[in-house]
Order: C-alpha cells, then sequence, then structure tokens
C-alpha cells in the first residue's frame, strides 16, 4: 500500500528487546520464534479512519490482539519534528491542499521530479491547520470532517502507550539531503520512546544506525505469488530460508477492501490463515489496514480442523448452493456447500415446459446461463406478469433443451469491477429437483433441504402447470416422507403457497418476508404461524443502514423468536461491498453481529464455508470474549461521525402488518392453450392475479435491466 507493495524486501531491525512474547500463544506455530504472529496496524485501524489519526490508532488498540503494533510512516517537518504520515507528500490524505493552497514545491524524489505538499516545507506549528482525511476514495469520507490532528510520535507514545511501535523510514536519504537527520532524530527518541521496530527499503540508513538485521518485510506476493488471473501459485521458499538463516519474515498489503485471490473466495479469514497456518511455514507477523481481521485469524481460526467442535449453534443455508464459488443451483455449487459444512442446501424450484422441476434462481435463464448465446434465444417472450422486460423464461424450453445450457456463475458486484471465481464461471451442470434430492439424501452431513416455490398461481394461470403438486410428488418419489431423517424445509414469499403444501404435507413450512422492515405486528405474526414454522428476513431488517453505516437494530427477530418462530436471515455474501462499514469488510465480523449479536437463527449464505467456519472458532467457546470477536454495536460508528458529515436522515422503514400477510387462495390450474411454433411470443395475459401486500420484486427484475444482447456479453 502507497509504494509498500513495490519493496524489494524491506530489512528491519529491534530497537530496544522488550518483549511481549509471554502474553502470545507458544504450540503449534511454525514461526521462527514458536510464538504466535505478531499484527501489526498500519496507520492504525486505517482501513476505517484517516491513516494515522487518534481514532485509527485507538480503535486498533480496541479491537485486536493485547500485543498489537502500531505502525507509524514516519516524516520530518522543517524544524525536525517526527509525524506519523502515511506519504511523503501531504495532499493525498490531508486537506494541506486547502489549508496552505499555495505552498507547493517541487524536489526530486528517488531521481523524478515530483511536485506536491512536501512535509520539509511546513513546521509542527504549520502543520496544526491541517487535518488528516482518508487516503484511499473506495474508503468511507464521513469520518473526513472529524478534524483529526496529525500526531507525532510523542503523542502516539504519551496518548496511546502502545505495546508496540514501529517506525516506518521510507525517505531517509531524501531528508538528508535536506539537511534532516532521521538518524538523530532516532537516536534522540529512543532515550525517552520504546520503539520496538524500525523499518526502511534503503539498507545504507541501516547502516547509519546498526549493524546486523533480524527480520525482513516483504510484500505477500513473496510468499504467495499469484498468477496473471488472480489464482495463487505454489509458495515460494522465501519463509523457510529465511527461518534457517535465523530471520523472521513479515509480511505486508493486507487490507479487507482491496482484491484478493479468488482462492480465498473474498473471505480476508482465508487470507490470513494461509499465511499464519498453512501446515508448512508460518509468517511471523502481518501489517494490516484492518488489524481486527488479523487478530481473529491468529487467535481464533488458526489451528481449526473441519471438525472442530460448534463453538455457537445456527443454520447454515446455502443459497443455490455455494453460488459464489461455483454458477448456482449446478452440481458443483450444491457439492461444495456439502463439503464446505451447509447443514441445508437450497433448491429454488423452477418448472420446464415439460413439467420438469428443476432448480435454478431465476425463472429467467438469462439470468442463470448462456442461453442469450445459443439458437433458443428465439424464445424470448414478454411476461409483464414477471418482469417488464422479456426474457427466456423456463417454461418456454423442455426439460432437454435446458439440459443443453451452459450455466453462467453470478456476478452481483461487477460495476466494482469483482468478479467471482473467473476460471469456473460456467463450471458444471443444472440439476433436476430428483437429482438434487437424492444428492441430498445421500449426504451423510445435510441435516436438510429446503426448497424454494415462486411465481405458483402464474404458473397455474397461465402455463397450466402446477408447481406444488410437482414439487410433493418429486418428495415422494425420492423418498423424502412426511416423517424422514432429512429435513425437508418448503420456503415462500406467498402464504397461500405454503398453505397449499400444509395442507397436503407435513414438512416445515417457512415464510421469506422479502422486504425491509422494521417492525411486525402481533396480529401478522399470529396470521404467519398459521402456515408457517419459520421466517426468512433480510438483513436490513435486522441492522437497518443509511449510506453504508448501520442506524440501529430492530426488535424483529425479538419479536418472532418470543412467538417461537426460528428466524433466518439473508443474504450473505462474502464481497465487501455487500457489507455497512461497520462489520470492516469482513464477512466473519458480519455473521458474527447477527449470530452472537441479534441471535438469529440460521444465515442463507452464498459462501458456507466461511459460515460453517465462524462457528468453530474457538473465541466463541472462552469465558470472556475477546474483543476481536465481539459483536458491532449497532449504530455505533455514526457516534464517531461528526454531526455535520453525517448521512441524511431516511424515510423509516415500513411496519409488516397482517394485510401483508393475507393473500386469496392460490387458483385452479388452467389448462394451457395450444401454443404456436416453438419461438413465437406468447401473448402477455391479461388475467394475472392481484399481487399480496408484500412487494414482489423478482431475481429477474433486479437482473434483467439490459436487452438480452447485452446480457449474454455481460456473462462472458
Amino acid at each position: 500500500m502507497r509504494g509498500l507493495l513495490l519493496l524489494c524486501g524491506v530489512v528491519l531491525i529491534q530497537l530496544l528487546a522488550v518483549q511481549t512474547d509471554a502474553q502470545r500463544s507458544k504450540s503449534k506455530w511454525q514461526t521462527l520464534t514458536g510464538f504466535s504472529p505478531r499484527v501489526i496496524a498500519r496507520g492504525g485501524f486505517s482501513g476505517l479512519f484517516p491513516d494515522s489519526s487518534i481514532d485509527a490508532y485507538n480503535f486498533a488498540m480496541l479491537t485486536s490482539v493485547e500485543d498489537v503494533v502500531l505502525w507509524c510512516d514516519l516524516q520530518l517537518t522543517k524544524d525536525g519534528a517526527g509525524i506519523c504520515f502515511p506519504g511523503l507528500t501531504m495532499s493525498n490524505a490531508s486537506n494541506i491542499e486547502a489549508a496552505y493552497p499555495n505552498r507547493t514545491n517541487t524536489y526530486l524524489v528517488n531521481g523524478v521530479s515530483t511536485q506536491g505538499w512536501f512535509t520539509i516545507d511546513f513546521s509542527l506549528k504549520d502543520l496544526n491547520k491541517v487535518n488528516l482525511i482518508r487516503g484511499i476514495l473506495s474508503r468511507s469520507e464521513r469520518f473526513d470532517g472529524n478534524g483529526y490532528s496529525i500526531l507525532t510520535v510523542q503523542d502516539v507514545n504519551t496518548e496511546l502507550k502502545p505495546q508496540g511501535l514501529w517506525l516506518n523510514v521510507q525517505h531517509e536519504a531524501f531528508y538528508a539531503q535536506h539537511n534532516l537527520s532521521m538518524t538523530t532524530f532516532l537516536t534522540t527518541t529512543s532515550k525517552t520512546i520504546i520503539i520496538d521496530f524500525i523499518s526502511s527499503p534503503e539498507v545504507n540508513f541501516f547502516k547509519k544506525i546498526a549493524g546486523r538485521f533480524g527480520r525482513i518485510l516483504v510484500p505477500k506476493s513473496y510468499v504467495l505469488p499469484l498468477d496473471d488471473k488472480q489464482y495463487l501459485l505454489p509458495s515460494t521458499s522465501l519463509v523457510q530460508d529465511a527461518h534457517k538463516a535465523g530471520l523472521e519474515v513479515f509480511v505486508s498489503g493486507f487490507a479487507n477492501d482491496v482484491d484478493i485471490a479468488h482462492d480465498y473466495s473474498y473471505d480476508p479469514v482465508s487470507e490470513y490463515l494461509s499465511f499464519v497456518d498453512n501446515g508448512n511455514f508460518s509468517v511471523d507477523g502481518v501489517l494490516s489496514d484492518f488489524p481486527i481481521s488479523a487478530s481473529a485469524s491468529v487467535e481464533c481460526f488458526s489451528h481449526m480442523g473441519r471438525n472442530a467442535t460448534k463453538q455457537v449453534d445456527f443454520l447454515v443455508i446455502s443459497k443455490n448452493g455455494a453460488s459464489g464459488d461455483y454458477p448456482g443451483c449446478t452440481d458443483l455449487a450444491y457439492a461444495k456447500a456439502i463439503k464446505d459444512g451447509a447443514d441445508v442446501i437450497d433448491c429454488s424450484v423452477q418448472m420446464s415446459s415439460d413439467g420438469t422441476p428443476f432448480c435454478s434462481s431465476s425463472i429467467d435463464l438469462g439470468n442463470t446461463t448462456m442461453v442469450a448465446q445459443t439458437p433458443l434465444r428465439n424464445r424470448s417472450t414478454n411476461v409483464p406478469e414477471l418482469s417488464s422486460l422479456g426474457g427466456i423464461y423456463t417454461f418456454s424450453l423442455t426439460w432437454p433443451e435446458i439440459q443443453t445450457l451452459t450455466p453462467a456463475i453470478s456476478n452481483p458486484y461487477r460495476t466494482y469491477n469483482m468478479f467471482r471465481n473467473p476460471n469456473e464461471r460456467n463450471a458444471g451442470k443444472l440439476v433436476s429437483l430428483t437429482e438434487f434430492l437424492n444428492l441430498a439424501k445421500n449426504s451423510t452431513s445435510l441435516s436438510g433441504v429446503l426448497i424454494s416455490v415462486e411465481n405458483a398461481a402464474y404458473l397455474r394461470e397461465n402455463q397450466g402447470i402446477d408447481v406444488v403438486k410437482a414439487v410433493l410428488d418429486t418428495l415422494t418419489q425420492t423418498g423424502y416422507t412426511n416423517i424422514t431423517t432429512k429435513k425437508v424445509m418448503i420456503q415462500s414469499t406467498n402464504s397461500s403457497v405454503l398453505l397449499d403444501f400444509k395442507k397436503q404435507s407435513r414438512y416445515e413450512t417457512v415464510y421469506k418476508v422479502e422486504e425491509t422492515i422494521r417492525d411486525i405486528l402481533d396480529s401478522a405474526i399470529e396470521d404467519i404461524k398459521a402456515f408457517a414454522s419459520a421466517v426468512v428476513i433480510v438483513k436490513s431488517s435486522v441492522f437497518p443502514d443509511s449510506e453504508g453505516f448501520v442506524t440501529e437494530q430492530t426488535n424483529v427477530v425479538e419479536r418472532l423468536q418470543k412467538s417461537q418462530l426460528p428466524v433466518y436471515v439473508e443474504l450473505f455474501q462474502n464481497e465487501f461491498v455487500s457489507q455497512p462499514y461497520d462489520f470492516f469488510s469482513d464477512a466473519n465480523v458480519e455473521i458474527n453481529s447477527y449470530v452472537t449479536g441479534a441471535g438469529v437463527n440460521g444465515t442463507v449464505t452464498e459462501f458456507p464455508y466461511t459460515a460453517a467456519r465462524f462457528r468453530r472458532n474457538r473465541c466463541l467457546g472462552s469465558k470472556e470474549t475477546p474483543p476481536y470477536m465481539a459483536p458491532v454495536q449497532p449504530g455505533g460508528l455514526l457516534q464517531v461521525v461528526n454531526h455535520a458529515s453525517l448521512p441524511p436522515a431516511e424515510a423509516p422503514n415500513p411496519v409488516f402488518t397482517d394485510a401483508d400477510v393475507t393473500e386469496p387462495p392460490l387458483p385452479p390450474v388452467t389448462a394451457k392453450a395450444p401454443t404456436s411454433t416453438p419461438g413465437t411470443p406468447s401473448e402477455p395475459s391479461t388475467n394475472a392475479p392481484a399481487p399480496s401486500g408484500q412487494t414482489r420484486l423478482t431475481l429477474s427484475l433486479l437482473l434483467s435491466v439490459f436487452p438480452m444482447a447485452i446480457a449474454s456479453l455481460l456473462l462472458l
């Protein structure tokens, strides 16, 4: 970060041997000393607050391991004061341009003419008018108005009293050219302040202050390199070679909100573990913008096998299988969900024209397959009851035709240039409901299946297809009787569908409330209990957010649970852009806050491995919960934001009432009129059933935002 990744290898020393090893675990670690790896907070908690600000440093100490090391990028002012600031020039991470618009200068830096606001042109008094702001534009600007002062090294030591302090000297030669001595500053400062580590890319600088090197600091890629597609290559021998030579290895470049290898499925803990607990070696420390994740990885998730005891109990329910890693609802997505530890795998049932139920996340095949690039694209029709745009619907193709289609992985955050597992973007095959149920039945680890049924009224009235009957018949044919060792859960957003299932079977029924709500009436809960045994709600109905910040916690979960209705929450995704800032760009922090904070009974996730692993982390079994495993305080971050920088108040979410639950019963199956040759667009229906009170915003509406021709290109 800011040049650190470009270092060819930074040598570092420890000035004073003030060790805190006694506070750290020593057992299975493959570090040089045998102690757990150190966590170094780069500029404090710089992934959230402005780099090197008082809140960044404070928050790092509050949320990290006890012996977290605070990293300070040391710069010198005109009058020789040592300040903590992430760059030699100051425009990128401060408001100096506004404070001193006419004080730019041009100097040679490493032989390159560079213009900017240099620290050497300002005295410490001058910098009293300058405040720290975010240095990476993708991070929140809400803390820029907090008026954070630039801190001196003495400030950090006096105000924070860190257990470890690391000074990074990036440009000693530049300062020497301008008659400012880093050596003199460090020598003088070390008489009153304990400086645990010093690093620099300039070897000559170290020759001035020490005669030997005991550690090396390298970018992540020097240990675990990546290919040009962002997949991991075999690890280098750097760590083992360094350890043989008696050198510790610290690794830089960890941040939760940057691209990481596809192998990690956007899970920062998986990345940390590959460096500290891979079975072959462990680096001796990690430099991170998000020290809470580094701390949890080291102390909670390391040395933990797949069969480790669960420390907390909640259901891990897949969403279209492990659809974060493979195309959803394919054999590969379901197989990985089972392997990754899901308790329940799900099938969103769709119907083919010949009456075969199969699994697909959308009734529009253009959203889930490459159908738009096949001759079957001429089956596109307009169905206003399902979408305002045309689509190639499942009921327009036979099951044999659908089986010929190539599935496509979902990329919900392509606008952020974030793509899921591109090497497997078209892997696997779609499965019928029969195949899905047989797969689940043969699994020894699954506790059940969840079958989602939508658009039942439309299919009965307009396509002559009874999806409820098709599901029940398939369950019977595959041996899923009413009482079975595998739990069967039937989910729908329609009360009429669940009532129909309840009349004909004894399977568990799950009601999905797909709109964001702030509360739910007692009368609505009583109505739900008449046809459902559990409820699925969206994440924002638990922790509503505004412009990326959690505002509060509702009582929806508590009210439903008091009525003996388990609550499952969706949708959990690993991509950091799917989470409010309060969860620190870490899916594990988010899961923790919903499970141990809000007490939900289950998570519906596209990345089952992350949720299943979370249950086993040993910190959940501790007598005292460590700070890096504490759930977030809803609305807590907003309390730190300057009032003038707060996001505008939004209209409150609605209260869910009994009127939102009540629906007319499902219509009878209407015989489908003879159709013309395949590919002839059908006339839109004029007798669509009246919608229920709940908003029916289908996945098709969310994804079909472009004409089919463009959509097909985006799937490539």
